[in-house]
């Protein structure tokens, strides 16, 4: 690949240095995510909030959305989400869960299609009732937890405990951090979007794995190293193998956002940020944390039982 000739294999930077920066920058913008959370709230979908979705083309010219939504709003439903996305003859009608079960949302669709059926083509439907919503709810909480506790096992039995705890910490970051995202950017939150937050901590969760087994191969073969000297090591010696990677993913996810079409964009812009985090909390929360976390040299180890105190490079 034309890509490897310029990526740098002998790298010697010292990313120890950048951990008094990167663990308050962290902080403060997890801190950040989690009030954007609780004060603007997330955009959920129809999977999650239940209702009716159709989205609708129009069979000449533009659509009217301030006239689809007064007569939509007319209907007796509620006030109905209008939004043009795509092209401007697209656009979606969004009605809240209507009491009365799947019965009271199928009338829900009747009635738009005795409205709009004349001038507008009808290009997707979905009804979710409020026990599918919620039952998605769940299922998509649990799988999450589920993956974050299967890392914890594995890593555990994988590496020492430090390493497991150091995974755990960085999975978390980039879950808070992909959160604020969905906050602030407030593109629909759905079951596309679970998929797209199960696929970015497997994406972070790969690439610490590869610069924890690094460490550990360094803590073996340079006995005399201290903690951050061989952290240091073990991240350049795995930053070409990061850079590649990366760049293959992020001109993938790019193709999709740009012609993936409307219902992939929010999948696509999810990952394009999943992929910066991801491999920012590799580097700079998952490999220096395992210093905190008590993970020593032998150096430092030897030292330390001989009652003196090993100095960090700094």
């Amino acid at each position: 690949m034309w890509l490897v000739q310029y990526i740098p294999t002998e790298t010697k930077f010292h990313f120890m240095r950048l951990r008094r920066v990167a663990f308050p920058f962290s902080a403060a913008l997890s801190v950040l995510s989690v009030l954007l959370f609780f004060a603007w709230g997330m955009n959920f979908g129809i999977d999650f909030k239940g209702g009716t979705l159709v989205e609708m083309q129009s069979r000449a010219g533009a659509a009217d959305i301030a006239d689809i939504r007064a007569r939509s709003g007319a209907l007796g439903f509620g006030d109905a989400e209008v939004q043009q996305f795509g092209t401007p003859q697209d656009v979606s009608v969004r009605i809240a869960l209507q009491e009365g079960g799947e019965q009271a949302q199928q009338g829900v669709v009747n009635r738009l299609r005795e409205t709009f059926a004349d001038q507008y083509e009808f290009r997707r439907i979905e009804v979710v009732g409020p026990r599918v919503s919620g039952e998605l709810v769940q299922s998509g909480t649990l799988g999450v937890i589920l993956a974050i506790l299967g890392v914890l096992v594995y890593l555990w039995f994988r590496f020492e405990w430090q390493f497991a705890l150091g995974a755990v910490v960085a999975t978390l970051h980039d879950l808070v951090l992909t959160m604020g995202f969905f906050a602030l950017s407030q593109i629909e939150f759905n079951m596309t979007s679970i998929a797209a937050i199960l696929t970015i901590l497997g994406y972070s969760i790969n690439d610490t794995v590869v610069v924890y087994d690094r460490i550990r191969e360094v803590m073996r073969k340079y006995k005399r190293l201290t903690t951050f000297e061989l952290i240091d090591l073990s991240v350049n010696a795995t930053l070409s193998r990061t850079i590649l990677t990366g760049v293959s993913v992020f001109l993938v996810l790019i193709a999709l956002a740009i012609f993936g079409g409307e219902v992939i964009k929010g999948f696509a812009y999810a990952m394009l940020f999943g992929l910066v985090v991801g491999t920012y909390s590799s580097v700079f929360i998952a490999a220096p944390i395992l210093a905190y976390l008590g993970l020593k040299s032998s150096e430092a180890a030897s030292a330390r039982a001989d009652g003196k105190v090993a100095q960090p490079a700094e």
